[in-house]
């Protein structure tokens, strides 16, 4: 009999909280679209209480993303349950993830809060959770420093209170792989009824452990992997998501009779696109999803992968949906090679965005001969991510050189109304973001400048990420462009729209005077 491992995709949720990795409304329900897509079990779309923002994004995947569960996180409080609720009306298969720390220096110098008083905190908050919907996950935060007599003890309170889902959680990214193991086999033996429930792991990657401890927990008897595309989430991140599925289909002599529903084919899309979304490149040697996972330089190994790929590759690029570099288009392709490529590419616009990916696409033909995978990739995250735009790139004309003085001439809508300035800088990057600042007015602060070539060759396009800080918050923006100078100027746009939209949905939440 082959077991299910569900996949619990916090992406949206933990992953989110990364510095510089929020995501506007229009940019969430495109990558839920896509992890529906991908097959996860779980979409945790976010914390509803947390913000009006957050609300609003629970609340829009929950009506439209219909093929899998969608889940709201609340603390035990009441008002967090009922927001969560909230949100999810409407959802095809709402779930409400409970959670409360139970670790004695979470309940001492944290929640301030006795034993006893969990308990109590547990079983009316999981109760309250099954008046919206029938399917309540319980976490216990911090669980791998509890006690793991008192740990039994809370579990079972919210099994008996009626929680189907309990998850354990590795918040700091403290354990090992024997521990965590062994603590499964304790719960499985001494929580009553826990065969009744699914078991969950939630790590973090403080000590590089993360997927190892998932994997081990899973061979313990989890049956729930919570993780994130990329691995992305708080400090060190989260247990990479690709890699536990990957590890779990390529292993089944380790993991016998276990599998995922998660389709490999998407996994290479599905970190692209949030890569492009956050504006955050993927580590070249980043396992399954790097640049170099399928690259082969050594002669030894270049050698062995012609004559048979299984001597170096344990699996193929096509199992996670990762085309090879060759060329497959050119400025006379037409509209149906190039919706035909982008399918096999894993992308399915609607017609608005593809006729927009169709122009960016011919654009970029005119100008550079050879259009990779990666350049299509490209195009189609401009093309499908829309943030709301207050700032709008136009014109861009730069002098530079070791004779001139570096000069940039920029032209932006703000607000619907076209402005043009020209200033100098140390160099062409500086004059265009100072011509730029005062253009929009930005009180930021660049903390960040990174520049890639997204493939190789003289004409590559250049690949650009700009971070950005302002009063407390940290955001990412990213510019593609075959002119590394614009690309510049729409990275720096990108994450002066990213700021905007912070600060409008911060004024829309301020209370109102009488």
């Amino acid at each position: 009999m082959t077991e299910i491992v569900r996949i619990f995709d916090t992406t949206l949720r933990d992953g989110e909280q990364s510095p510089g990795c929020s995501m506007n409304l229009a940019e969430k329900l495109t990558l839920a679209r896509q992890l529906e897509r991908l097959g996860v079990d779980v979409l945790e779309a976010g914390f509803p209480i947390a913000s009006d923002g957050d609300f609003e994004a629970v609340q829009a995947i929950a009506r439209e993303v219909r093929g899998l569960a969608v889940c709201g996180l609340a603390r035990t409080g009441a008002a967090d349950v009922e927001r969560a609720g909230q949100a999810l009306e409407g959802a095809a298969r709402p779930r409400i993830h409970i959670f409360i720390a139970t670790s004695d220096i979470h309940l001492e110098h944290k929640l301030r809060m006795s034993r006893e008083r969990v308990l109590e905190e547990v079983d009316r908050a999981v109760r309250q959770a099954l008046h919206h919907c029938d399917d309540v996950e319980f976490s216990a935060e911090d669980a791998t420093r509890s006690d793991w007599a008192y740990l039994v003890q809370v579990f079972d309170v919210a099994l008996r209170a009626g929680a189907r889902t309990l998850n354990v959680p590795d918040t700091v990214g403290y354990t090992t792989p024997d521990e965590i193991a062994a603590l499964f086999h304790h719960l499985r033996e001494h929580v009553p009824g826990v065969a009744e429930a699914v078991l969950s792991t939630h790590c973090h990657d403080d000590l590089g452990l993360a997927v190892a401890n998932s994997l081990a927990a899973v061979r313990a008897g989890a049956r729930q992997v919570e993780c994130t595309v990329n691995g992305i989430g708080e400090r060190a991140g989260n247990t990479a998501m690709e890699e536990v599925v990957m590890a779990i289909r390529t292993r089944p002599d380790v993991f016998a009779g276990l599998e995922t529903k998660v389709r490999g084919e998407e996994i290479y899309s599905s970190s692209r696109l949030l890569s492009s979304i956050i504006g955050v490149a993927v580590q070249p040697n980043k396992a399954i999803v790097g640049a170099n996972a399928f690259a082969h330089e050594a002669g030894i190994h270049q050698d062995g992968v012609l004559k048979a790929a299984i001597t170096y590759e344990i699996m193929t690029p096509r199992s996670i949906g990762r085309p090879s570099n060759e060329l497959v288009l050119g400025k006379h392709s037409g509209r149906h090679a190039f919706r035909e490529r982008l399918a096999e590419l894993g992308f399915a616009l609607e017609d608005e965005e593809f006729e927009r990916a169709f122009k960016r696409f011919k654009d970029l033909a005119d100008k550079k001969k050879s259009i990779f995978n990666e350049d299509l990739e490209a195009i189609v995250a401009d093309a499908v991510v829309q943030t709301e735009e207050r700032f709008q790139f136009q014109q861009l004309t730069v002098l530079s050189g070791t004779f001139p003085m570096p000069t940039a001439t920029v032209e932006l809508t703000v607000d619907g109304v076209v402005r043009k300035t020209t200033t100098t800088g140390v160099g062409p990057v500086d004059a265009i973001f100072k011509a730029v600042t005062e253009l929009t007015d930005s009180k930021s602060e660049l903390v960040r400048y990174q520049v890639n070539a997204i493939t190789a060759g003289l004409d590559a396009q250049g690949e650009v990420a700009v971070t950005l800080a302002e009063a407390g918050r940290r955001v990412i923006g990213h510019g593609a462009h075959y002119d590394v100078l614009v690309a510049s100027a729409k990275a720096y746009i990108h994450a002066l729209n990213k700021l905007a939209w912070h600060k409008r949905r911060h004024q829309a939440a301020e209370p109102k005077g009488v």
